[in-house]
């Protein structure tokens, strides 16, 4: 972990949203953190209780906000499948955040695993850069999937779309020891607790993007991420606040390269 790299995020994180709409607010100043703050503590390893039937089911632990996996046909227990960790957007669930990947997870194998925030959006966005029950409750989802299904940890990756998108951003630099890539379709910022490892990054962004702005947002967070030292493959397209299918194809191609 490098606080000087944590401060310079933080300060620069792009453009901030608002607790209660998508407007832009004052960039977010680096403060100290608890050491445990943000941090993921499941990790993938072999299965120990036996897996439910393939395709998409409730995630099932329980509340009116839970969330959705998505199992491959192709799944087998004993060859370890890529996951992707899928956080929906502001006032959205679990389906749309899904949207993008669904079509394209049978072809590639992948494993969805798309948890709902507690509130109407991710806390790190309701409580102005800080964690809270969220991030346990990804954690007891992490937990579920790890115990039934067989995990390439080195294919494992967390994404996200606007809010969900910098969450995302956020959660991934902090828990880099288990997430290698993080997809980030429209951020609007980046605000790490710390930082673990180096997970490479996908990020895209529209340039007719009417609720992040790209320049105050994608064209910033990119550059800065950068020179944070990470890896970041940048895509902008012409379009809006938005995941098109081409955009969604290249971040798995990305994220399943060899």
């Amino acid at each position: 972990m490098k606080r000087g790299l944590v401060a310079a995020l933080l300060l620069a994180g792009g453009c901030k949203q608002a607790k209660d709409t998508k407007s832009e607010g004052e960039a977010p100043v680096a403060a100290p953190r608890d050491e445990n703050e943000g941090r993921l503590r499941s990790r993938p390893g072999r299965p120990t209780v036996e897996a439910p039937e393939r395709g998409l089911r409730p995630l099932g632990l329980g509340g009116p906000r839970d969330g959705l996996l998505y199992v491959p046909t192709s799944y087998r227990a004993d060859r370890p499948a890529p996951l992707v960790v899928v956080l929906h957007g502001s006032r959205s669930g679990a389906r749309d955040g899904l949207e993008p990947w669904l079509k394209l997870a049978d072809e590639a194998g992948l494993l969805l695993l798309a948890p709902e925030s507690r509130g109407r959006t991710w806390d790190i966005v309701l409580l102005d850069g800080g964690y809270g029950p969220d991030v346990p409750f990804i954690d007891r989802a992490l937990a579920h999937v790890f115990e039934r299904y067989a995990v390439e940890p080195k294919r494992l990756a967390l994404a996200g779309f606007s809010d969900g998108a910098s969450f995302a951003l956020s959660l991934g630099l902090t828990n880099g020891d288990l997430f290698t890539h993080v997809v980030a379709f429209s951020p609007g910022f980046v605000e790490p607790a710390a930082q673990h490892g180096r997970p490479g990054v996908f990020l895209s962004h529209g340039r007719e993007d009417p609720v992040l702005p790209i320049e105050k947002c994608g064209r910033r967070i990119a550059p800065l991420m950068r020179e944070a030292g990470y890896t970041v493959q940048y895509r902008e397209f012409d379009g809006p606040h938005t995941v098109p299918p081409a955009i969604a194809r290249e971040a798995l191609t990305w994220f399943t390269a060899p």
